[in-house]
């Protein structure tokens, strides 16, 4: 009788803890479509399933807790570019996959919309001149782990630079040309450079250019100067985005809808649902979310975009996000709630996704001529961008909007491109002079 009974109890227990394991389950799925924007299926889930719409969970949880599952089922990195065999090193230094957590909590913008009270100090930063290309430096882009960097130049080439080695040149007792930064050197293109992407997981970096290109270079080869994969798009590619899979690749060009090729297939989708096209909708730049699945485009005719990773539609469109001038770079924050643009109104701005409102506005910078873009420190705590008359780069608190840096950029001309790293205080900024500089955070 009493072997029954505990048969019976343990039965109970291992259906209340499904029963619980399954509304967890549930919760997670809501929040998660919720907030990535999908009201309509995570109002028919929550429905179906008795789930409240406003359950909170973490940021990114379900995605996280799948991505370890695959981890641990697989013993191995999940997603992306099965079809290619790559080395696991580069000179012995291990490739990026490994991406370290951020040395922060990430900042909550929608917790505080007028904030006062004192706003954070940007520490100190040393630069230095780290290399230069033989014409305009038009844009740069850190590895996901931070350990590599690359820029993109006029003069057609992609310069490689290991972050490691940089800093090893930065050391007080260096000698001059004992380190080199520069561990690869790309030559492919038929034009100018205009982006830059690292792939997820592998040794993969992929460039966006003016001969209408996307070329993909395999950095565990040391030997290899051109690309061993070409996309031919129709129009000039002047921003590439991988998807965090690994797999899509989004491509932002002179047309008004953005390209998104299969790297394994090479096929090529297009929108058929765009809210509004514009004859001067020529992208400027566009980038994934955190999870892929949202993207932004920031466009010549001003407007902000919003688009289903999924389903490739247009859900919402910010036009005029920078008036009558170009926005010429938009990317989300990490907790994918908010979008950050720039534009050629002199203009950054801050947009709360999922109502389509401005949250908040960054003054002080001039900026009308150059394609540059305003980025977030590693823990968005800062935003960053170029005063192109003072030749000086100017840094903001996020969250006060204040203006709390204004530091000389020590290029000749102001800068074109600035990229801050996602791990760690350090930047890059290039431009019209050519040079390349790196910035570190002074402890």
């Amino acid at each position: 009788m009493d072997s029954n009974n505990n048969h019976n109890s343990s039965v109970l227990e291992q259906t209340l803890q499904d029963g619980k394991l399954l509304r967890l389950l549930n919760c997670l799925i809501v929040a998660h479509l919720r907030d990535s924007n999908h009201t309509q299926a995570a109002s028919a889930v929550a429905l179906a399933t008795m789930t409240p719409l406003n359950t909170e969970a973490p940021p990114n949880k379900l995605i996280e807790l799948v991505a370890k599952g695959l981890a641990a089922e697989n013993n191995d990195v999940f997603g992306g570019f099965s079809s290619f065999a790559l080395d696991s090193s580069v000179n012995g230094t291990a490739a990026h996959g490994s991406i370290p957590a951020p040395r922060t909590t990430v900042v909550d913008f929608s917790a505080v919309h007028d904030t006062k009270g004192a706003s954070k100090i940007f520490s100190k930063h040393e630069t230095r001149h780290i290399s230069e290309h033989k014409n305009v430096a038009r844009c740069a882009r850190f590895s996901p782990d931070g350990k590599f960097v690359a820029t993109g130049s006029a003069d057609l080439s992609i310069k490689l630079f290991e972050v490691a080695k940089i800093k090893q040149t930065m050391l007080p007792d260096s000698r001059e040309g004992s380190v080199r930064p520069i561990i690869r050197t790309f030559y492919d293109h038929l034009q100018p450079i205009n982006d830059l992407d690292f792939h997820p997981q592998n040794s993969i970096l992929i460039s966006g250019a003016k001969d209408h290109t996307i070329r993909f270079f395999d950095y565990s080869k040391t030997v290899a100067k051109r690309a061993f994969k070409v996309i031919q798009d129709t129009h000039n590619v002047r921003s590439v985005s991988f998807h965090p899979s690994g797999d899509f690749v989004l491509a932002g060009t002179d047309h008004p809808i953005p390209h998104l090729y299969d790297i394994n297939t090479f096929h090529c989708y297009v929108s058929a649902n765009v809210l509004e096209s514009n004859a001067n909708g020529a992208i400027n730049q566009v980038r994934y979310s955190s999870t892929g699945g949202m993207y932004v485009t920031a466009s010549k005719d001003g407007s902000v975009k919003l688009w289903d990773g999924v389903t490739a539609s247009c859900v919402r469109s910010i036009g005029g996000a920078h008036g009558t001038a170009e926005a010429t770079s938009a990317n989300f924050t990490k907790d994918q709630r908010f979008v950050l643009s720039c534009g050629k109104d002199s203009s950054v701005k801050l947009w709360e996704i999922g109502t389509g409102r401005l949250v908040k506005q960054y003054v002080g910078a001039t900026h009308t001529q150059l394609r540059c873009q305003a980025v977030f420190s590693d823990t968005e705590e800062f935003v960053l961008c170029i005063d192109e008359p003072s030749n000086e780069i100017v840094i903001w608190d996020a969250l006060t909007a204040e203006k709390v840096a204004r530091w000389p950029s020590n290029h000749n001309g102001a800068p074109r491109w600035l990229d801050h790293s996602p791990t760690e205080a350090a930047f890059i900024s290039c431009g019209t002079d050519r040079s390349i500089r790196f910035w570190k955070e002074t402890l």
